[in-house]
């Protein structure tokens, strides 16, 4: 389980139950935990004061406005959760998070799902993972458990997230009723011990699938960033076929995404990382604009052409009930 070194709870905030339970989890633990209006993270920049942000909580009471979409993956993103205790040098999260990335929970959850359910109609999809892996942090926040809990009350509303953690325990024995869906983040051997630090390993992440399927839960995989280096189509047949002889039979989603990076995130990535072997050679990409405004360089037509190829045929050869949501 993951330990933070820092916590702080913003003063409006010190009277929710969730802040409450993670400054009695801090006393027991032996965690400096401070009551302030303003978290702060020292350290020097670059990979010093990053990791000392990834381990520093702020917990806070988020000003609820309007839901934001999420397409392809839901409806509308559900923020209970901002930032990630992981260090993949290749995070989508560093155009927005900055190089000093402090984790974030809301203690105003009950309030936050209200307002979702305010928004629903006919089965409306939220995405509880666009800006965070919110599954380390469950054991201190239980913030997890509470939204699969609500979801399983409410026909009309769906749950989605996507995590590379295994502390799902404390959501294997509750009632879901099949309204939240989990997929797991894979990748090939060479790319999570080259580019994804601080993250539980292939085998680790197959074996919380299996519990979670056994369970009942919908389970899926996000293969995300897909990074087309030298031998990529032997290293990800290797990786399909390895994750299928792992895991229990059944339905399976897959989402498969492209390596994409800003040039916001290129700058952050090199200022934290300045050693990483992370291909963003923006001469070999093309030049998109996003869904949020902001342009990204992504691989060009063919490269793309092909990796749609070899995700569908392969996908279709190792998995007899697979559904591929999207590949992009």
């Amino acid at each position: 389980m993951f330990k933070f070194k820092n916590v702080y709870i913003n003063k409006n905030a010190t009277t929710y139950p969730i802040a409450q339970k993670i400054s009695s989890y801090c006393t027991e633990n032996g965690i400096d935990c401070e009551t302030t209006n303003r978290a702060t993270s020292n350290g020097d920049d670059g990979f010093k004061g990053y990791a000392q942000a990834k381990r520093t909580l702020w917990v806070a009471v988020k000003k609820i406005g309007k839901f934001q979409t999420c397409k392809p993956s839901a409806d509308y993103q559900l923020t209970l959760v901002s930032g990630c205790v992981g260090m993949c040098e290749y995070c989508y999260l560093s155009t927005r998070s900055g190089i000093r990335p402090v984790v974030k929970v809301y203690a105003n959850v009950d309030e936050i799902l209200q307002k979702a359910r305010d928004i629903s109609t006919e089965k409306t999809v939220f995405e509880m993972s666009a800006s965070s892996d919110p599954v380390p942090l469950e054991p201190i926040t239980g913030v997890l458990s509470k939204a699969v809990e609500f979801f399983a009350q409410n026909d009309n509303m769906r749950l989605r997230l996507a995590t590379k953690f295994t502390d799902i325990d404390s959501i294997l024995k509750i009632d879901h009723k099949n309204h939240t869906e989990i997929r797991y983040s894979i990748n090939t051997d060479h790319i999570i011990k080259t580019f994804e630090h601080s993250t539980p390993s292939l085998d680790e992440r197959l074996t919380a699938v299996a519990k979670l399927k056994n369970a009942g839960y919908s389970v899926g995989f996000l293969i995300a960033p897909v990074i087309l280096y030298d031998g990529w189509q032997t290293d990800y047949e290797n990786l399909l076929k390895n994750t299928a002889s792992s895991i229990p039979n059944g339905e399976y989603t897959f989402e498969i995404i492209s390596h994409r990076f800003t040039t916001t995130a290129k700058n952050n990535i090199l200022n934290i990382f300045p050693q990483t072997t992370l291909d963003m050679n923006e001469n070999t990409r093309k030049f998109k604009y996003g869904q949020f405004g902001y342009g990204k360089f992504v691989y060009g037509k063919e490269k793309l052409a092909e990796m749609k190829e070899f995700f569908n045929s392969n996908i279709e050869k190792y998995f007899e009930n697979a559904k591929i949501l999207y590949i992009i």
